[in-house]
């Protein structure tokens, strides 16, 4: 197949997929405190819910890769900065995904941002924030250096498992010390 079809393809995959996960993140988020209460149904589903976000990450950096490699971007300046330099952006939007993230299940908790307990939030979801921002470095490090293999893949997804073993317990954790 033409590169230029594929790289079309790919767009489109991730345009639908990208709405899918919007239905499926207001599914989660909705049936969220129901899943919390039976642990292993909890873990496959933040695990799930995990791999399907990186998922959509991997699918949208190849994408982009794609449309810098094939010189869509003509007219830019700079179009292949992300390419040349991805151990910093990786590092900057997996910083910004892991903190909207914390703020997304904060407003679930709270029904909205409080300043005077983000601190506590912040620091209580620092281990599992620490290690999904890891697994998300690691794609789109990976994804833009188009060095991404099954091996990697596998180790990526191996990560977000342990996040969602860790982040089940924090909640058990929490709900037994705030009982």
């Amino acid at each position: 197949m033409d590169a230029k079809k594929n790289t079309a393809l790919l767009g489109i995959a991730f345009i639908v997929l990208l709405a899918l996960s919007y239905a499926e993140n207001l599914f989660f988020f909705g049936i969220l405190t129901d899943v919390l209460q039976n642990q292993y149904l909890a873990v496959g589903m933040l695990f799930l819910h995990n791999i399907l976000v990186v998922s959509l990450i991997l699918l949208g950096m190849t994408f982009y890769v794609n449309l810098v490699v094939l010189n869509f971007f003509k007219r830019e300046k700079h179009p292949d900065v992300v390419l040349t330099h991805p151990r910093s952006f990786a590092l900057i939007f997996a910083c910004m995904v892991v903190f909207l993230s914390i703020l997304r299940g904060a407003t679930l908790i709270n029904g909205g941002v409080n300043l005077e307990t983000l601190p506590l939030i912040l620091l209580i979801s620092a281990p599992v924030g620490i290690i999904e921002g890891y697994g998300i470095y690691l794609t789109i490090k990976k994804t833009l250096n188009r060095t991404i293999s099954m091996k990697g893949l596998v180790y990526i997804y191996g990560v977000f498992f342990v996040a969602s073993l860790m982040e089940v317990g924090f909640i058990n954790l929490l709900t037994l010390v705030a009982t």
